[in-house]
C-alpha cells in the first residue's frame, strides 16, 4: 500500500549572485548565492523542494558542483539534487519574444538532473546574448524552445501569467495560448502574485493545466511568499512532474498565495501617480496617459472564452510571517528561534508554543491567518498592497 508524502514547494527564487561574486538577476539580493538559498529553504523556511531558475548560468553549476565534490549535496536517482532536508530542482527562466506572441513572456523550465541542465546550457547559450545573467531573452520560437525542452526531459512552465509584464497574458492584446505555444507541450502553468485559482479558472483554455503558485524570490526573505503542498512519494523530480500530470495519486493538494489584492499589478492605476484609475484614458487623478491594467481588469476582458469545470485544490489566502503588522524583525527572529520553520509555524505550531514566543496579538493574527480571517489593502502599478489592521 502505497504511503503518500505532503511536501512543500516553492519552484520560483532567483540567485543574485554567483560564489565569485558576479551579479546574475541585476535585481536580486546579491547573497542570493546558491548556497545560502539551499540553507535559507532548508533551515529556516522549512520546504521540502525548490526551484533555482538560474541555474543555466555556468558558475551556479560549479558551485552546485563544488557541493556534490565536497559530500553537502548528491544528485538523486529520480532527479534533482538533495541538500540537507531539501531537493533542489534545477530550472531556468526563459523570455521569448518571437512574430507569434506580442511578448515578452517568461517561461520556466526545468531539467531532472546536471547533465541535462548543462546540454540546455549549450544550447541556450547560442540563443542569448549573456549566458551568465538571468531571464535572458532567447533569439528563436517558443516552439523551439518547448522542443529542447522536451528532448531533454524537462518541464515547460509559463511564469506569472497574468502580470502585466513579460506574461502570457499581460499585454493588452487579446492572445490565446494556442497561438502563441504547443497546448500539448505545456506540464503547468504558474499565477503569479496578483492572481488566484478563482481568477484564473475564468479562461477555459487553463482547464488542462495544473495551476502553481511560487514566490518569484529575489531576496531570502522573500523565499516561500506563495508555494504549494503537493502529494508524493519522494521529493524528487520525477514525483513532481507525476504530480502536475495528477498521475498515479500524485498531485497539488493546496496552492498557498497572497491575496490577490496585495499583489503589486492587481488593481489598474496611474504610471505616475499610483492611484486607481480606468484604462483607456488619461489619469482622472492627474491627468498623466500612461495606466497600468490591472490583474484584476486584465483577467475580466479575458473570461469571456468561457470558465474551468476542472475540480481544484484549495487556494489559501495567506501572507508571510513578515507582512504582519506588528511582527518586527527581532521579534520574527526570535519566533523562529523558538517555535521552529516558517512552514511549522504557518501550518501546525499550537497557540502555546506560539505564545512563548512572541505577544498575544501576533498568536491571534496568526491564527487569523489559517483561518483566512486577514483583511487586506489593495496593490497596484508596482506597489505592494499590506494587511490591515482591522480584521474580517
Amino acid at each position: 500500500m502505497t504511503v503518500w508524502k505532503e511536501y512543500f514547494a516553492d519552484l520560483h527564487i532567483h540567485i543574485g549572485s554567483t560564489m565569485y561574486g558576479k551579479p546574475v538577476k541585476i535585481t536580486a539580493s546579491k547573497n542570493l548565492t546558491l548556497t545560502n538559498i539551499l540553507v535559507e529553504a532548508s533551515k529556516r523556511k522549512g520546504l521540502d523542494m525548490i526551484g533555482i531558475i538560474d541555474a543555466h548560468v555556468p558558475a551556479v553549476q560549479e558551485e552546485l558542483e563544488q557541493l556534490i565534490l565536497n559530500g553537502e549535496a548528491f544528485e538523486l536517482e529520480e532527479g534533482g539534487v538533495r541538500f540537507q532536508d531539501v531537493t533542489l530542482l534545477l530550472g531556468s527562466e526563459v523570455e521569448i519574444y518571437d512574430s507569434n506572441c506580442y511578448g515578452p513572456i517568461h517561461i520556466l523550465c526545468f531539467f531532472p538532473n546536471l547533465e541535462k541542465m548543462q546540454l540546455f546550457t549549450n544550447w541556450f547559450s547560442t540563443r542569448v546574448t549573456n549566458i551568465t545573467l538571468s531571464s535572458q531573452r532567447m533569439y528563436g520560437t517558443a516552439k523551439e524552445l518547448q522542443e529542447i525542452v522536451k528532448r531533454l526531459k524537462g518541464l515547460f512552465i509559463p511564469a506569472h501569467v497574468f502580470t502585466p509584464f513579460k506574461s502570457l497574458y499581460g499585454k493588452g492584446v487579446k492572445k490565446t495560448l494556442q497561438e502563441v505555444f504547443d497546448p500539448a507541450l505545456i506540464d503547468a502553468v504558474e499565477l503569479g502574485l496578483s492572481s488566484d485559482t478563482t481568477m484564473a479558472d475564468q479562461i477555459q483554455e487553463l482547464s488542462a493545466y495544473t495551476f502553481l503558485t511560487n514566490s518569484d524570490a529575489h531576496s531570502l526573505k522573500k523565499i516561500a511568499r506563495e508555494y504549494q503542498k503537493i502529494r508524493m512519494n519522494e521529493a524528487t523530480f520525477k514525483e513532481f512532474r507525476l504530480a502536475l500530470g495528477e498521475k498515479a495519486g500524485r498531485k497539488v493538494l493546496a496552492n498557498y498565495g497572497m491575496n490577490p489584492v496585495l499583489g503589486k499589478y492587481f488593481t489598474t492605476v496611474c504610471a505616475e501617480c499610483l492611484l486607481e484609475t480606468s484604462y483607456g484614458g488619461p489619469c482622472i487623478h492627474c491627468g498623466n496617459k500612461t495606466i497600468i491594467k490591472g490583474v484584476s481588469e486584465r483577467i475580466t476582458e479575458l473570461a469571456s472564452s468561457g470558465t474551468s469545470n476542472r475540480e481544484r485544490p484549495d487556494y489559501i489566502h495567506q501572507v508571510p510571517l513578515e507582512y504582519l503588522p506588528g511582527l518586527g524583525v527581532k521579534t520574527l527572529e526570535k519566533l523562529l528561534d523558538i517555535v521552529g520553520t516558517e512552514m511549522y509555524i504557518l501550518h501546525k505550531a499550537s497557540k502555546e508554543e506560539l505564545r512563548a514566543a512572541v505577544k498575544e496579538n501576533i498568536v491571534q493574527m496568526i491564527v487569523s491567518m489559517r483561518r483566512g480571517e486577514l483583511s487586506f489593502e489593495a496593490g497596484g502599478g508596482g506597489k505592494y498592497g499590506k494587511v490591515s489592521m482591522q480584521q474580517k
